[in-house]
């Protein structure tokens, strides 16, 4: 999966690696506890899935400009701030399988970390005069706030429908997504009203939908291990497997779920109850139909652009998001 991940970034690789560059050095600082959480934060990259779609959608319409590096730099840069910042608000210890920056450094350094860096991406728009690329972004990281306050709402009442469900992955995760593809096009284009930014925007959605349907899969078992997690049943986060089958299973099996959600400690039968009746009810196999029907929407637009490296890559990019397992 890595191996295949490493490969759809080859129409960019080289703009990547100047990218990086670029984003090591907006970070820098006068403060060396400051340059020393972010050389942390940069050495432990995640997939880089938000840059790597900025700069294929910019050169599927056409090339990338500085504004598209730019454009780049923010998203990822506001993407860091929040996953900073979720690791304080979950109490997370780890991310991306190495400790969190909240776990090294504790509480206060991370929360002025994650304002740093969300400042840092807000000056980068702003001095290069930036302000269509800022606005589509910010709207992002405010539709990214809705869905985590709703999720939270939510997982307290324990009434959470499959509509509710797609209203929180569209702003938590999709939201970003979407915002990366259509600052890409925009970065190009340079006209906000232009089609290719707009349907760059319903690209990203479409991806970053079926992104957050595959994460929710892992709970039950679709990850590189091939064991359940739980961690969402564990935290009372109830995605669409588990919707689909509290709708489908019986009363009586509908108020032991309840009740186990309810539990602060849940025990590890327990857990595994709820994942038994997910698996029997098919919840897995009708997320991963909805998920693919994302998919195919994904494949459809991109299938509207002439044959070009950077469509193989984005075609080649919704395969991943469907097939991976980390």
């Amino acid at each position: 999966m890595a191996k295949q991940l490493e490969e759809l970034k080859h129409p960019v690789k080289e703009e990547l690696a100047f990218f990086e560059k670029e984003f090591k050095a907006s970070m820098k600082s006068t403060v060396p506890l400051l340059n020393r959480i972010t050389h942390y934060l940069t050495r432990h990259k995640g997939k880089q899935i938000r840059p790597l779609l900025v700069l294929l959608c910019a050169k599927l319409n056409g090339g990338i400009e500085e504004k598209t590096y730019r454009a780049a730099s923010l998203i990822e840069l506001l993407h860091t701030a929040t996953l900073v910042h979720d690791d304080v608000v979950d109490d997370a210890l780890e991310r991306r399988g190495v400790f969190s920056v909240f776990a090294l450094w504790k509480k206060k350094a991370a929360v002025l970390i994650g304002d740093y860096l969300l400042a840092t991406g807000l000056l980068l728009a702003v001095k290069n005069k930036d302000y269509d690329i800022l606005e589509i972004v910010s709207d992002a990281v405010r539709l990214m706030s809705e869905g985590e306050l709703l999720q939270m709402e939510k997982s307290r009442r324990l009434n959470i429908t499959e509509e509710e469900y797609f209203k929180i992955i569209e702003r938590k995760t999709a939201s970003l997504l979407s915002s990366a593809c259509k600052a890409g096009a925009l970065s190009q284009v340079l006209d906000e009203e232009a089609p290719e930014v707009a349907q760059m925007g319903e690209f990203g959605h479409h991806i970053g939908v079926a992104f957050q349907m595959k994460d929710d899969l892992f709970d039950y078992g679709l990850n590189k291990t091939g064991k359940p997690t739980g961690n969402d049943i564990r935290e009372k986060k109830i995605t669409l497997p588990l919707i689909y089958a509290l709708k489908n299973t019986d009363r009586k099996r509908r108020r032991q779920i309840i009740r186990i959600l309810k539990m602060r400690k849940k025990p590890k039968e327990k857990v595994q109850f709820v994942i038994d009746t997910v698996l029997e009810e098919k919840g897995m196999e009708y997320t991963e139909e909805k998920m693919n029907i994302h998919l195919e929407k994904a494949r459809e637009i991109l299938n509207r652009y002439p044959e070009s490296p950077a469509r193989k890559s984005l075609l080649r990019l919704t395969e991943f998001i469907g097939e991976r397992d980390f």
